[in-house]
Formats: structure tokens, C-alpha cells, sequence
């Protein structure tokens, strides 16, 4: 029967969520949890001569940093290994194995650099390293290509070679498919390894689906305390050992693991979670470089459905998976002026709205105690209303103004009963039928982070660039401390009221700003208001 190993790489997968810095005291910590949980294989971080020596962190630039951090600790049965990135740790900073607190070193590397990398390996057997090779993004190898690979591999005899899923790509049928090359052609003592990452949520499962298969190869199955792990994290290794222990005999120490996890995994995770995304979704779904999407989503005017067609049109198929900036700009701003040409957009409303009184009525509660000053001002000045993500119960209006798409999704019953001209910026997709007028949201944001998407200044500064003239304003009432700040008491965000004074004070001092080029008024009661004269609108 074959022989499974299980291997921890928290201490170096994980810190991809820290920078590497759990703390002298985790770093100690977690690896005696995982040395008393009889773990096969512990791997303690990343070997980089980039990063300098920092005792807090498992990113080393030496095989002597390893030693000062953890060269006191009894690493009982379990062998150790560091893991280099093929290019970032010249051999000449591996002191040889009998000198080093090491028993092997992983080294990982993209297809490309195969030949080189696995001349690395070879140097780094002969100073008396276990070696690992380790082929990163196994989903962007042909099998023509994996079988050269295989051919080196075999002339170097690394202890094991490991299919890396690094984007999480991998369905069960598509690891046998690599799993079968390298079982029939990969020398057979060489150990097979596998490497999971959750982006489809098939990290454990893919894991259990490795374990089980008819193997001649001795195997090394990877995991993390708790999944932590880089993008949509990786394989928990207590379910892992768990499942070994269950079905095939191991002894693994699952509550060691978990007392790893509470003492040490847990704060890391509520400060910074990792696992199953939309936005590793999408890396996998697209099978692109996760950097291709937060290009995308910086730009702050995409929705996530805009964001997936752009990634579908990324070309040429070699160049999803390494990410390149020119090729995403060029996709945005084709797309753009594609799908969303404002100039024309804002010349058919400014028909609609055809020099019209302007009212903008926002959801603040004075909508409703100050009605009857609205209603005094419809009667008299028969105005456009335009109202900002969402509808008035007593107020008929011409325009809705959406620019959120949980609020968008609020509204949605009622759009469907009234008869209303949609304006919707770009990060908002419409529900069973299409917007009237859509225009690119990146250009309405502001530039303070609190304040950047207020929708309010967002319609503002759509009106400036409409060239209209004066604003009348109700129901933009500013927030409080103390008190609801909706007429809908359900729209509530409770980040507001914590945030009340200086909303206000920025708000205020933005709409003075806008007031250079528009004259702003108030109907109802506003914290905006320079003058917070609520009947200024008349006069």
C-alpha cells in the first residue's frame, strides 16, 4: 500500500494573507501544535534573500535565519522544509543540509522556467536537501509539455514532484487527467504531490479525491490550519488529517490542530479572511491572474457581471494567467467607450429634463416631516424631480437617480409599479430589462474615501457636467448621532451614525464647493446647508 504523507504549509502558504508576520510567539507556537500533531511534514516559510531577517515573520533570507527561529525547538519525527520561488534565493544562501535546521527544500516555478529551476533542484539536492519540485499553475501545462517536464524530473530524482492548483482551477476529472501522466511516467520512487487552492470550493474535496486514487507512488497531500492560504485559501489540514485518520489508519493529533487554530490562526482570520470568494470565483471561473481583476475593480465603475465579460475577452489564452497591464487597459478602455458613451447619454436626459426646475429628493426623514414645504414647492414650480436610490411613498417623480445596487435591489417592487425614468451608473446591472440613461460612475466619485460613492454628490457633480445652473434639494438631511436618519428607518447603515460629524462636515464643505458652479438650495432641513436657513429656497 502506498505511503501518505501530510504536509502543513501554513507558516508560508498563510503568510500570503500577514506578509509573513505571525509573531515570534505564533511562529513557536504553531509549529509545536503541528509537531504534536504528528504532521508529516512541516514546511516553516519562504527562503528569499529580497525580504532581511525579522524573527516575527516566516519569510528568511538564509537557511540560517531558519535556525535562529527555530533551531531550539525539538522537531521530533516531523521533517522540516523551506520553500523557495525559483529565482528569489541563490544557492550560495543554502548552507548544506547536515549544517541546516532544514531536511528539505520546495521549490516552486512556473513552466516556463523548468529547465532552469530543475537544474536549481539538482544543486540543491547535492548539498543534502530532500528536494521538492514543485509545478506551479498545473493547469497551464500541456501534456506535452508535462511530459518534458517528467523527463527532467526523472533525470534529477527529486523526493517528490507536486501538482500545484494555484488559481484553483482543478475539477477531480482534470487532476486524474495530470495525475495519471505523472503516475505512469514519474519514476517510482519519486513521491507524487498535491497542493490545493478553494476558488471552486474543492480544495478538500480535490484533496480526498488525490488520497484515494490507486496509486504505486508514495504521496504527499498538502493543508493549513483553518484553509489559511493565499487567494481562496487552501485544504484545512485537520479535515485532511481528519479523513487519514478515519479511512486510512494515520494517528494525527486533530485537537493539537485546533488548539493551533484558536491560540494562533483565528485573529489573522478575523482581520483579514480568506476562502471562497466572488472574487476568486471569478480568477477561476475566467482562469485569469487575480491582478487582472483588482485592475478592474479599482477603476470603480464596473459591476461584477461587466467585470466577468471583460475578463472573458482576455487574449491571448497564454497571457491570462500572467497577469499584463497594457492588455487590461486596453480592455477597459475599449470596453468603455463600447458599452457606455456618456457624452451621448447626458445629451438625450438634458432633453428630457429640457430647462427645467431641478428637485433632487433623497430618503432623509424630513422628506416626511417637512412635507408640506415640498409639496407648497412642486405646486409652485412644477419641477423635474429626479429622487436618489429610492422612491417616495407621497411624492410622484420623473427620474430615479440609482447608483448603489443593494439599494437598486430594494426598490426593485417598486419600479416595477411605477412609471419613471432610470438613470443608473455603471456598477448597477438592471433586473429583467434595460436602464434609460447609464453613465461611467468613475467619474462622479470624490476623492475623500469616507465620501468617495455618496450618491448625492455623485448626481451633483452629473448635474455640473450637464451644465445645469441651480439645484433645489429636499430630504438631504445630513446624518446623527442620536436619531434615525431615513424616513425608512431599514435603510439604515449603522457606520453612519458612529461617522455623523465629520459626514456632515465634509458633506457641507463639498456642497460649498459645488456651489461655485451651481446654485444649491434646501427645501427641507439640511447639516449640508452653509446657512441652514430651511425657507432660503424661496426667497
Amino acid at each position: 500500500m502506498k505511503n501518505i504523507q501530510l504536509l502543513d504549509c501554513t507558516l508560508r502558504d498563510g503568510g500570503y494573507v500577514n506578509d509573513w508576520k505571525f509573531g515570534q510567539i505564533n511562529l513557536i507556537s504553531m509549529f509545536e501544535r503541528l509537531v504534536d500533531a504528528n504532521i508529516d511534514i512541516i514546511e516553516v516559510g519562504f527562503l528569499d534573500e529580497r525580504r532581511p531577517f525579522d524573527k516575527d515573520r516566516s519569510i528568511m533570507p538564509n537557511t540560517e535565519a531558519v535556525q535562529q527561529i527555530f533551531g531550539n525547538l525539538d522537531k521530533k519525527h516531523s521533517m522540516i522544509v523551506g520553500m523557495i520561488d525559483y529565482g528569489t534565493c541563490n544557492i550560495d544562501n543554502l548552507q548544506p543540509c547536515e549544517e541546516s535546521y532544514l531536511d528539505g527544500i520546495r521549490v516552486i516555478f512556473k513552466k516556463h522556467l523548468m529547465k532552469e529551476a530543475m537544474e536549481f533542484c539538482k544543486n540543491v539536492k547535492a548539498l543534502g536537501y530532500k528536494v521538492f519540485s514543485q509545478l506551479v499553475s498545473i493547469t497551464s501545462y500541456s501534456d506535452e509539455e508535462l511530459l518534458s517536464l517528467i523527463s527532467l524530473v526523472n533525470d534529477v530524482k527529486p523526493y517528490a514532484v507536486s501538482m500545484v492548483d494555484t488559481y484553483g482551477l482543478l475539477y477531480p476529472e482534470d487532476l486524474f487527467h495530470y495525475y495519471n501522466i505523472l503516475e505512469k511516467n514519474v519514476l517510482p520512487d519519486i513521491r507524487i504531490g498535491f497542493h490545493a487552492h478553494n476558488n471552486f470550493q474543492l480544495a478538500y474535496a480535490n484533496s480526498l479525491e488525490f488520497i484515494g486514487k490507486e496509486s504505486k507512488h508514495d504521496i504527499v497531500v498538502d493543508g493549513t490550519m483553518f484553509g489559511m492560504g493565499k487567494s481562496a485559501g487552501n485544504a484545512p489540514i485537520e479535515l485532511v488529517g481528519m479523513r487519514l485518520n478515519e479511512k486510512y489508519g494515520k494517528d494525527y493529533q486533530i485537537d493539537s490542530i485546533l488548539q493551533g487554530i484558536e491560540e494562533s490562526v483565528m485573529d489573522f482570520y478575523y482581520s483579514s479572511p480568506w476562502g471562497y470568494k466572488e472574487f476568486f470565483y471569478l480568477c477561476a471561473k475566467n482562469q485569469c491572474h487575480p491582478n487582472y481583476i483588482t485592475y478592474f475593480q479599482s477603476k470603480q465603475n464596473l459591476s461584477t457581471k461587466k467585470i466577468d465579460e471583460i475578463l472573458s475577452l482576455i487574449e491571448p489564452e497564454e497571457k491570462k494567467l500572467l497577469y499584463d497591464k497594457h492588455i487590461a487597459e486596453a480592455l477597459y478602455e475599449e470596453y468603455i467607450s463600447n458599452k457606455h458613451i456618456d457624452d451621448k447619454q447626458i445629451i438625450q436626459l438634458k432633453k428630457e429634463i429640457n430647462s427645467k426646475v431641478i428637485l433632487l429628493i433623497g430618503p432623509g426623514k424630513n422628506i416626511k416631516l417637512q412635507e408640506s414645504l415640498v409639496q407648497k414647492f412642486i405646486k409652485e414650480r412644477n419641477p423635474y424631480i429626479i429622487s436618489i436610490n429610492y422612491i417616495p411613498d407621497n411624492i410622484e417623480v420623473n427620474c430615479v437617480f440609482i447608483s448603489n445596487p443593494k439599494r437598486y435591489h430594494e426598490m426593485i417592487l417598486k419600479l416595477h409599479k411605477v412609471k419613471v425614468t432610470k438613470l443608473a451608473t455603471t456598477n448597477v446591472e438592471c433586473i429583467n430589462g434595460s436602464f434609460d440613461y447609464i453613465v461611467n460612475r468613475a467619474p462622479l466619485l470624490e476623492n475623500d474615501e469616507k465620501i468617495i460613492d455618496n450618491s448625492f454628490l455623485m448626481l451633483i457633480n452629473l448635474m455640473k457636467r450637464m451644465n445645469v445652473n441651480a439645484l433645489f434639494c429636499a430630504g438631504l438631511d445630513g446624518y446623527s448621532e442620536m436619531e434615525d436618519n431615513y424616513c425608512n428607518p431599514g435603510m439604515e447603515y449603522s457606520f453612519m451614525k458612529q461617522e455623523a460629524a465629520y459626514l456632515n462636515r465634509h458633506m457641507k464643505n463639498k456642497v460649498n464647493e459645488y456651489r461655485k458652479y451651481i446654485d444649491i438650495s434646501f427645501i427641507t432641513f439640511s447639516a449640508y446647508d452653509m446657512n441652514d436657513d430651511i425657507n432660503s429656497a424661496f426667497i
